[in-house]
């Protein structure tokens, strides 16, 4: 199994025809991803990399049976484009593109209580499940191999890194869900944790946070509630260990406001309830290889 995407899934781009939609669609083919449609208004009726292009995401699952969509237009268009999204009733909507302004995320998980739709981002590289389907930006190369540990994270970057130490060490991804590093996200990590643990196919989970936001806390006290036998090994780390209080650090979400937000203190926490945290990327491979020579 998988979660959320499968090589069944069937996806629709919104913005295909863009610079940053063709490359990544291609990408996206190439890899083996069920692509059906595109959609950029006035353009209905073309085909662009023998995809067929509609008007607007209705046209597009009408004619296409698609359940998840892909958003690379630009940020001023994103509010409507998610919205068409949900009202198509569309299952998985992966937002790419950042530099959505608080506001309208705000609006938008007003919007989407008690609909059928789940949105993974925005400002986030996206979802991919090994040798079966990619939707959004994550490079081909590294996922290569599938296996038995589940990927969540905050950072793009860290988690195409957590991916290839884990290739390395001869094992295996079920799936890597990147959720995006914005203050506001469609989907936040216990919610992706919770789907991990429900999947049979996930052995291991591999949990990427940073500083700022009680988005890690959340798991540790779900987790919590589980019974022993009920739960699975996570291996964490927490980017921004030198970040200073109440800076600003590269992501939008990424700003210290309680003494509970630092890297320290969410390290010590998870370390405290039984997560295996790491103090440097660079040992998640080996932590990963460890947990499994225990079996």
């Amino acid at each position: 199994m998988s979660i959320l995407i499968n090589k069944n899934t069937k996806v629709i781009v919104q913005g295909l025809t863009g610079k940053e939609g063709f490359f990544h669609t291609e990408q996206m083919i190439n890899y083996g991803t069920k692509i059906v449609g595109g959609v950029t208004p006035g353009k209905g009726g073309s085909t662009c990399l023998g995809v067929p292009i509609f008007n607007t995401v209705e046209d597009a699952v009408y004619n296409t049976g698609a359940n998840v969509s892909v958003i690379f237009v630009p940020n001023n268009f994103v509010f409507d484009a998610i919205l068409e999204s949900i009202y198509t009733e569309l299952k998985i909507i992966v937002c790419i593109t950042e530099g959505l302004p608080v506001s309208d995320m705000m609006l938008i998980k007003s919007f989407i209580k008690n609909k059928k739709s789940r949105i993974i981002g925005p400002n986030c590289p996206g979802i991919i499940s090994p040798e079966q389907s990619k939707v959004g930006i994550m490079p081909n190369s590294v996922f290569k191999k599938r296996g038995n540990i589940g990927i969540l994270s905050r950072s793009g970057t860290l988690t195409y890194e957590a991916a290839d130490q884990i290739i390395k060490m001869g094992y295996g991804i079920s799936t890597a869900v990147g959720i995006g590093g914005d203050a506001i996200l469609g989907s936040d990590m216990k919610e992706i944790v919770k789907l991990f643990f429900n999947d049979s196919e996930t052995e291991c989970i591999v949990m990427i946070g940073e500083i700022g936001g009680q988005l890690e806390i959340e798991v540790v006290k779900w987790i919590n509630t589980l019974k022993y036998d009920k739960k699975k090994p996570i291996i964490s780390f927490i980017a921004g260990q030198t970040a200073p209080k109440g800076k600003t650090m590269g992501h939008a979400g990424a700003i210290i406001n309680k003494n509970i937000e630092t890297a320290q203190e969410k390290m010590e926490i998870m370390k405290n309830n039984g997560i295996h945290v790491v103090k440097s990327p660079d040992n998640i491979g080996l932590v990963v290889s460890k947990l499994f020579n225990k079996k």
